[in-house]
């Protein structure tokens, strides 16, 4: 199993589409890395001078009316037209500050968590496009069944196929969201800030960034083998993005908890929120709805990720056990 797994290993990385997607994923990564430097970049004097004179119009109107614009709105306020608001934060005119002028400062905690997340779908897709192309290119040119010839013990064929997916992609996942982490740090120690950066969390998040990473080389050989074909994977998966997670997620929002992207989200992040509506009829006769927000735990996405490889996995090993391969 072990040289089986070696030699499949040596077979992905000679691949051009395993060199052309890797070099994609290097080009994408130097481009969130520039985009970020880009916008820690702070403001040029011209422009800070600009923020200046807004900060002090605003200020100076509100100095003047914010007292008359307070009573006028608590005079015409309507409860009834405003159920569940607070009058107190509507008509509450806060005096407004310079630090809310002008272009907030880059830091470095609050960039680290979204440049991952960005960092985990095109790694997910990388992997998973390239570990169908790496399984289904076997049966389009009919060298599986050459290769059955030599090892004829399918399981053990089936176990090297898709743990040389999931294992070839590790280092690349370790060494994409180090670069990220690194790259991010950089910027903004230099343009920005980096206090109150927790690398634990920093850290826990790459982890799962990774094995998503694998995962998905995983799943991508999966899909491969039974579809024998990587355009019908990759068709498989648009159309689950488009029909499932867009237009059935948006028309039944009970059902997001069980949508793929909510829990992928929920692993990678340690948790993630998603709104639904929450409608009721008043004794007037007015449907009024109301957008709460729910969590989606870490726990509720871990099981989900997990129990879904393991069903696909039991799926890919009874089909290649079971269908000829030709």
């Amino acid at each position: 199993m072990i040289r089986l797994t070696g030699v499949e290993l040596r077979r992905l990385t000679a691949r051009r589409i395993t060199l052309i997607g890797v070099a994609g994923v290097v080009l994408i990564t130097a481009f969130l890395l520039f985009v970020s430097w880009r916008e820690a970049r702070p403001l040029s004097a011209v422009e800070q001078q600009q923020s200046q004179l807004q900060f002090e119009s605003a200020h100076k109107d509100w100095v003047a009316h914010h007292v008359q614009n307070e009573a006028d709105c608590r005079e015409s306020w309507d409860p009834n037209a405003n159920p569940g608001a607070n009058v107190n934060e509507v008509c509450g005119y806060p005096e407004p500050k310079a630090s809310e002028f002008g272009k907030p400062q880059a830091v470095f905690a609050q960039l680290i968590p979204n440049l991952l997340q960005g960092s985990s779908y095109f790694l997910l897709f990388a992997a998973f496009l390239i570990g169908a192309s790496f399984v289904a290119a076997e049966f389009s040119s009919g060298a599986i069944g050459n290769w059955l010839t030599f090892e004829p013990r399918r399981m053990r064929v089936y176990g090297s196929k898709i743990a040389a997916a999931g294992l070839w992609f590790v280092p690349l996942g370790v060494v994409i969201t180090a670069a990220v982490t690194l790259g991010t740090y950089v910027v903004a120690a230099q343009l920005g800030s980096t206090a109150g950066t927790d690398w634990s969390h920093i850290i826990g998040t790459a982890v799962r960034v990774v094995v998503t990473t694998a995962m998905g080389a995983v799943l991508g050989a999966i899909v491969g083998l039974v579809l024998r074909h990587t355009a019908a994977a990759i068709g498989l998966v648009m159309g689950y993005i488009v029909l499932v997670e867009g237009v059935f997620g948006s028309f039944l929002q009970s059902a997001q908890p069980w949508l793929l992207g909510k829990n992928f989200d929920a692993f990678v992040l340690h948790d993630t929120t998603y709104n639904v509506n929450k409608c009721t009829t008043q004794s007037d006769g007015n449907y009024i709805c109301d957008q709460l927000e729910k969590t989606l735990t870490f726990e509720h996405g871990a099981w989900y990720l997990g129990i879904l490889t393991l069903v696909f996995i039991t799926i890919g090993a009874l089909v290649f056990q079971r269908r000829d391969v030709n």
